[in-house]
C-alpha cells in the first residue's frame, strides 16, 4: 500500500477510537467505525501492568478492549502524531493527553505504537508506553478521592 493510504487508514481509525472513548464506549458509541479499519484477525498487545493489559484478538477482542479502555479513560486527546512507514509496518509516535474516568486526572505522555496494515486493514498493534507507572498513578484514586 502507498504510504498515504496507510496513513489514511490510521487517521480514520484513531479518529473513530477517540470518538468512541469520548462518547462513553459500549452501549453509547458505535464500534463499527473502528471495526471498518480492522482485519478480522487483528491482534492488540497491551502492557500487562495496565488495567486493560493483555492480548486482545479479533473484532470481538478489540471491542472488549475498547470497552475496558472506555471504562478507564474519559478522553484521548492527540496533541502531536508522527509516523514512519516501512512497507506494511508503521511506527506511530503519539504525544497526547489522556483523562481518567475514575479520577478526572489527566496525564500528558508519549506512546509509541508498532502497527501493521495489510490490504487496507490494521492487523496488529504493539503499543509501548513511555511510563506505565505514571499512567497507573493517573488512574488510581488517591485516599482523598476514595
Amino acid at each position: 500500500m502507498p504510504m498515504s493510504d496507510v496513513l489514511t487508514v490510521l487517521d480514520a481509525f484513531f479518529a473513530a477510537e477517540a470518538g468512541y472513548i469520548t462518547a462513553g464506549g459500549p452501549g453509547v458509541a458505535d464500534f463499527g467505525g473502528m471495526a471498518a479499519h480492522l482485519a478480522p484477525d487483528v491482534v492488540m498487545h497491551q502492557a500487562p501492568t495496565l488495567p486493560y493489559g493483555g492480548v486482545w484478538r479479533g473484532h470481538d477482542g478489540m471491542e472488549r478492549f475498547m470497552a475496558a479502555m472506555s471504562e478507564t479513560w474519559r478522553s484521548l486527546e492527540f496533541l502531536e502524531r508522527r509516523h514512519w512507514v516501512d512497507g506494511d509496518t508503521v511506527i506511530v509516535a503519539n504525544h497526547g493527553r489522556l483523562t481518567a474516568r475514575a479520577t478526572g486526572r489527566s496525564i500528558e505522555t508519549t506512546l509509541l505504537q508498532l502497527i501493521t496494515v495489510r490490504d487496507g486493514l490494521i492487523t496488529e498493534f504493539r503499543p509501548f508506553y513511555w511510563d506505565t507507572a505514571a499512567v497507573n498513578d493517573t488512574l488510581t484514586p488517591s485516599t482523598a478521592e476514595k
